[in-house]
């Protein structure tokens, strides 16, 4: 197998690792620490894996910084109480995989899809949730609630993936899609 083959391989963890983040939030308002410490253990070998397909190393150093940047900016935002450390783990995750070339993409979408969410859920519990009807599942029941905070691991994980084409690791090889 060649490095771009290996890497595309590894690349599959990415989107899979973020969806699974916004599905644990959407249901359970947590993002596990293993799901953002995995997106940390397979960036290593596909960040080697992309030396190898001839990604300059100095790409794989700024996502590297470009990922600590983005942890201290989730620190922050978490002192001040505007995301939970999930979201703050899964930022710098997302960041680190998508480098310089996918930040401003990451950013865009994140923000994006973090106020539509706000808005949308805003709509729902102000209309209460009788139309989910009384076999709604309770996390559903749940997220509607009025007193609910806004998962906001979807919006990050939305980000990501739509980032996902423009990242440092993802524009090293061809994509298939």
């Amino acid at each position: 197998m060649s490095p771009p083959d290996v890497l595309l391989i590894l690349l599959a963890a990415f989107p899979l690792l973020v969806l699974v983040a916004a599905v644990k939030d959407a249901a359970t308002y947590t993002i596990p620490n293993w799901i953002s410490l995995a997106l940390l253990a397979t960036f290593i070998p596909a960040a080697g894996v992309a030396w190898l397909a001839q990604v300059p190393w100095s790409v794989l150093a700024i996502s590297a910084g470009v990922g600590f940047a983005a942890l201290l900016a989730g620190m922050a935002m978490f002192a001040f109480g505007w995301i939970g450390g999930g979201d703050a783990k899964l930022l710098a995750a997302s960041a680190l995989w998508l480098g310089l070339p996918g930040l401003a993409p990451f950013l865009f979408w994140t923000a994006l899809a973090g106020g539509g969410l706000a808005m949308l859920l805003l709509v729902a519990r102000y209309h209460g949730v009788q139309f989910l009807g009384p076999n709604a599942p309770s996390w559903l029941a749940r997220l509607f609630g009025r007193k609910a905070d806004v998962p906001y691991g979807v919006a990050i994980a939305f980000g990501a993936l739509m980032a996902f084409p423009y990242g440092a690791l993802a524009t090293g090889v061809v994509l298939p899609f």
